[in-house]
């Protein structure tokens, strides 16, 4: 097959679509592999968001109890004036740090501008309220006749106006106790409180912002995860629906033909089209040298008509035919002297006249065999005894051919004997058509005799 043939093959290239489906699909791979990676980085979020609220909540409540605790524990101490209560406050205060840490947690907030600013009141809040509740238990602690200088530095450091130095005792305490009981300090307590629920309230709408930022993404993520496994699934089926159409059905057609011995249909991919041109020129190939075998197998060499081998297949094939045949034997009249006086080359020229003559004489589907030297056969298919007369022309039309002088081939004759069959080719047929043929022989040669069961002789 040349190039030109080669490249009028049209199909799609399995090469191609491979890789297109290869690049395809690593494409979507790499989504996925994003997609999954997003999925779980906003599921974090989505959890550290709920964390955080949860976190915030703890936080806060913290802070009021330890605002609470700070109050309780002042108010007792001016009232009852009882250093445990002042010791309680401190350690609150300077070592459990209960609001300081809840505090300290919550300014992870700081990004939330809102929120960080009510955090930010409520702290400013509670620090004016501690210095409050420290200068108020100062009056007290200064006052008493047992003061030392054990008290908690932050006592210590309590610098008091010049009114509240000329106090007495009891002025100090009243006014010690209406620094932690009076609307003021009521007031900057329900402050606090109104900034820390405030505060709560705008982390709950920041996280919820969060949360629903989070979970549309994570929607948004597994929508393109459905979709990427919906574009691989129909991919998938692409490529099993293109693998039967472009290779497997191909394959069946391919094993069917060679089972055949036929030649192979051009379908599916472009390979495979390529496969079946090129095994067809082979087939085609081998078709014509099995022609050209088998003709030089059942032809003669010298004359081109069947040889002696395809001759006994033909008796072979119509042994058992139902159709009438007729079997028509023929010698060349004195072919030796031919030899003798012409030489061999000149007596080949003339067995090839002989074999064109008897061919042109007989009809197509007529088997013209040379079965010897100079004897030809002749097997007429659908033949009976009253086609006699066609025989007969056919001999005289032949030795009156043969008979005229060309100048550079001596002329023959020849002598032909007929036998018919209404069935096939019985194994006594030719012994009938060769005694037909002695009797033209016996009778002074050239001429067409046929035989019959009454009388063998009917000479021309």
């Amino acid at each position: 097959m040349g190039k030109k043939e080669t490249g009028q093959i049209k199909g799609i290239r399995i090469c191609t679509l491979n890789y297109i489906m290869i690049v395809s699909a690593a494409v979507l791979y790499m989504i996925l592999i994003y997609a999954t990676v997003q999925v779980s980085v906003r599921y974090e979020r989505l959890i550290k968001a709920t964390e955080d609220y949860i976190s915030s909540e703890k936080d806060g409540a913290l802070i009021k109890e330890g605002s609470d605790y700070l109050t309780e524990q002042a108010r007792l101490y001016v009232v009852t004036m009882e250093p445990q209560y002042m010791e309680a406050y401190f350690t609150e205060k300077n070592v459990i740090r209960r609001r300081d840490k809840a505090l300290e947690g919550l300014r992870r907030y700081e990004n939330s501008e809102e929120a960080y600013e009510f955090l930010q009141r409520a702290f400013d809040d509670s620090n004016r309220l501690t210095k409050r509740e420290i200068y108020a238990m100062g009056l007290i602690a200064r006052s008493q006749e047992k003061y030392t200088e054990d008290l908690p530095q932050e006592i210590q450091e309590v610098v008091f106006s010049e009114e509240d130095e000329n106090m007495s005792f009891e002025e100090r305490v009243k006014k010690a106790q209406d620094m932690v009981f009076d609307t003021a300090y009521r007031e900057t307590k329900e402050l606090i409180e109104k900034n820390t629920d405030n505060f709560l309230t705008a982390i709950v709408t920041w996280t919820r912002d969060r949360q629903t930022d989070s979970a549309a993404a994570l929607k948004s993520i597994i929508l393109r995860q459905r979709l990427c496994f919906s574009i691989l699934f129909v991919m998938n089926t692409v490529t099993f629906v293109l693998i039967i159409a472009f290779i497997i059905r191909p394959l069946m057609s391919f094993v069917k033909c060679i089972k055949e011995e036929k030649k192979l249909q051009a379908a599916g991919a472009y390979e495979f089209r390529y496969l079946a041109a090129t095994y067809n020129d082979i087939y085609e190939a081998n078709e014509e040298n099995e022609r050209m075998l088998r003709h030089r197998a059942e032809r003669d060499p010298l004359t081109g008509v069947l040889n002696r081998g395809a001759f006994e297949h033909m008796r072979t094939v119509l042994k058992d035919a139902f159709e009438p045949i007729a079997l028509i034997i023929i010698d060349v009249d004195k072919f030796k002297d031919v030899n003798d006086t012409y030489g061999h080359e000149a007596g080949d020229e003339v067995l090839k006249k002989v074999a064109n003559v008897i061919r042109r004489a007989f009809r197509t589907q007529d088997c013209v065999a040379r079965i010897g030297g100079d004897e030809f056969a002749v097997i007429m298919t659908e033949c009976t005894r009253e086609m006699k007369d066609v025989i007969r022309a056919k001999a005289d039309s032949m030795n009156e051919k043969l008979a005229l002088d060309s100048g550079e081939l001596p002329a023959v004759s020849l002598s032909i004997g007929a036998a018919f069959s209404y069935h096939g080719f019985p194994d006594e047929l030719y012994g009938m058509a060769d005694e037909a043929l002695y009797q033209v022989k016996a009778n002074g040669r050239r001429g067409c005799c046929f035989y019959d069961d009454d009388i063998c002789g009917e000479n021309d």
